[in-house]
C-alpha cells in the first residue's frame, strides 16, 4: 500500500468511524504495524493543523478520532439547530474535577470532599457524557464507581489523564484548611 493510499485509508476509517478508533484496530484494519500507522497518522494531524480545514484528527488516550476543529462550532450549531452546549456551573466544575483527580471515586467519597449532597452533579455530568459510571466497589452496598470518558478529554483538549494539570502540595492543604473553616462555619449556623 503506498502512502497516500494508507493516509485515505485511515481518513476514511476515521471519517466513518465517527468516533476515537484504538491504533491497534486501525494497524489490523489497514494491514500495516503500529508505529508506521502512528506516523502516518501524526503526519496526518500536521498536515489538518497546517492548512485552514474544518476538521482534525485528535489523540484521545492512544485512540484517534477525526472531529471538527472548534471554531467550526458556530456554524455547525446553525446547520444542525443544535440547542446551546451545556453549561458547566461552579458545582459541576468542582464535582468534575474530584472525579478526574481522584478516579474512579464513588459519590460518597465526593460529597466527603465537597462537604454537600451530589446526586445532581453527578447525574448532569453523567448526562453530559463527561462521567460514566466505571464498575463498583467491592464494599458493603457496592457503590457505583465514576470515572471520566473519552468526551471529558474532547471537551478539555487534552489526550490523556497524565496532562492534567499536577495541584501544588501546598495549595491541597489550603483548600483542605478552607474547607474545614467552611464547615465548621455551616455548623455554627446550624446549630445557632
Amino acid at each position: 500500500m503506498t502512502l497516500p493510499e494508507l493516509e485515505a485509508n485511515i481518513e476514511a476509517i476515521l471519517f466513518v468511524m465517527g468516533e476515537a478508533v484504538e491504533l491497534e484496530r486501525i494497524a489490523l484494519a489497514t494491514g500495516q504495524d503500529e508505529d508506521t500507522c502512528r506516523k502516518v497518522i501524526h503526519n496526518m494531524m500536521d498536515n489538518y493543523s497546517e492548512r485552514n480545514r474544518g476538521i482534525q484528527i485528535i489523540e484521545l488516550d492512544g485512540a484517534f478520532q477525526m472531529c471538527s476543529k472548534p471554531e467550526t462550532y458556530e456554524s455547525l450549531v446553525r446547520i444542525a439547530h443544535v440547542p446551546k452546549k451545556h453549561v458547566l456551573t461552579d458545582v459541576l466544575l468542582e464535582t468534575l474535577s474530584i472525579i478526574a483527580y481522584k478516579q474512579p471515586v464513588t459519590k460518597m467519597e465526593i460529597e466527603h470532599i465537597r462537604g454537600v449532597k451530589t446526586d445532581h452533579a453527578v447525574n448532569k455530568l453523567v448526562e453530559y457524557n463527561l462521567v460514566c459510571e466505571a464498575g463498583r466497589l467491592d464494599a458493603p452496598g457496592k457503590p457505583i464507581l465514576f470515572a471520566t470518558t473519552e468526551e471529558f478529554l474532547r471537551n478539555f483538549g487534552i489526550e490523556s489523564l497524565e496532562d492534567l494539570p499536577v495541584v501544588n502540595p501546598e495549595k491541597i492543604e489550603d483548600f483542605k484548611l478552607e474547607a474545614e473553616d467552611e464547615v465548621q462555619l455551616r455548623l455554627e449556623l446550624e446549630q445557632g
